[in-house]
């Protein structure tokens, strides 16, 4: 009877906290990339999570370094609008100690057809060495207020004789977004 009682309140709890989980959230997205690019900016892994005040992604790196020698760099391009194909905002900021970060408006991917710099809301990018990671965060109200996003991510370095050629890492094909992910 014992062994009964303790099993039937494992299952009921179980079934509880399977009932109250509900549906996943769609707000986070993850993704995998293969080691191309051979450089301490080539992205391992990227965490996107549009969130209900701030759109947080989150690159992963192998060697990231703070050398300025690097030229590590990276870009995040955001749709915020369905029906205008293409990303209406570009972060840009440098891997190393020294550089800055700017939000930008944008009509592509294209360096020309970026435009100035966002007024309004918070960004910041946090660059940890330690962790090979880097974290771009938008506040909503910098990307206005958008609903569901989708973003596009590249990143770039120089190589140790100071050439770069072959060095950009894109998330996927290039210039390619990831799927529509909802606010939540």
């Amino acid at each position: 009877m014992r062994k009964f009682t303790a099993a039937a309140v494992a299952l009921s709890t179980a079934a509880l906290t399977l009932g109250l989980a509900g549906p996943a959230n769609a707000e986070l997205y993850g993704v995998d990339d293969p080691e191309d690019t051979f450089h301490g900016s080539d992205i391992r892994a990227v965490k996107i999570r549009n969130g209900v005040d701030n759109l947080t992604v989150r690159t992963f790196h192998n060697g990231l370094r703070p050398a300025p020698a690097t030229g590590s760099a990276g870009r995040i391009y955001v749709d915020t609008n369905r029906k205008d194909a293409g990303p209406e905002y570009v972060f840009v900021g440098g891997f190393t100690r020294g550089t800055d970060y700017l939000l930008r408006r944008t009509e592509g991917f294209r360096v020309g057809s970026w435009g100035k710099s966002v007024a309004h809301g918070d960004y910041i990018m946090r660059v940890a060495y330690k962790k090979d990671r880097v974290t771009f965060r938008m506040s909503r109200a910098a990307l206005g207020r958008p609903g569901a996003v989708r973003v596009s991510v590249v990143a770039s370095g120089n190589r140790t004789d100071g050439t770069s050629k072959g060095l950009v890492d894109w998330v996927g094909p290039r210039r390619s977004f990831t799927p529509w992910i909802a606010k939540g």
